[in-house]
């Protein structure tokens, strides 16, 4: 079964941001045997903060989706058929979805959606590959909805994979996936492993433990 079966058609690009992809940073190209060479530095996270709006308001129109109990945190195992699948969903999320601000689609400044009639920007990216995973079996709790300022300085929505060979981001900007420390952003906030109600503040990095707990 494609990935095209799994999931209605949707659309994910932050279009006042980018209205193409690009082919990656500074020719730098990221498979899973050059990640393995990549050292493993996990983000820090702060405090709790206070979440998006535009989750706040997905909550309501999807409120079966966000009635959810704290849990356990849970990371990916990396292993090349992680890293496939989730490069198959990835690249078919950001070929498939065009690009549509908020206010072109619906009329409003801010709004979080399934991309479902081929339309979308960067928070609808994130939410249908976030879906894509979890149907796929992925665990909700390493799947990261996260708030980020990009190289431009605008806000920007990106999916952080928390996998025991670092954190890995899934972008509409950019068609490779890269480690969060490659991207050239600044991380803002994210979605906490344990909830994904509650958000947390993201600092400086730290460096990965010497064995990882990889569940």
């Amino acid at each position: 079964m494609g990935w095209r079966s799994k999931v209605s058609t949707g659309v994910f690009a932050c279009a006042a941001l980018a209205a193409a992809i690009s082919t990656g940073t500074a020719g730098e190209r990221f498979t899973y045997a050059s990640i393995s060479h990549e050292p493993v530095v996990f983000i820090a996270v702060g405090s709790p903060t206070r979440a998006p709006i535009g989750w706040t308001e997905f909550c309501i129109e999807y409120k079966p989706e966000c009635e959810t109990h704290p849990s356990t945190a849970r990371d990916i195992v990396l292993t090349p058929k992680a890293w496939a699948d989730m490069v198959k969903v990835n690249n078919w999320v950001n070929d498939t979805i065009k690009p549509l601000t908020d206010m072109e689609h619906w009329g409003v400044v801010e709004r979080w959606n399934y991309p479902d009639d081929g339309y979308g920007d960067c928070e609808d990216y994130v939410l249908l590959k976030r879906r894509m995973l979890m149907r796929a079996g992925w665990p909700r709790e390493a799947l990261l909805i996260t708030v980020v300022r990009d190289k431009k300085g605008d806000g920007h929505a990106v999916l952080t994979v928390k996998t025991n060979r670092g954190e890995f981001i899934l972008d509409n900007q950019e068609s490779e996936i890269m480690p969060w420390t490659k991207t050239g952003y600044q991380f803002v906030k994210r979605q906490s492993q344990s909830d994904p109600n509650t958000w947390v503040a993201l600092g400086v990095p730290r460096a990965a433990p010497p064995v990882v707990s990889a569940r």
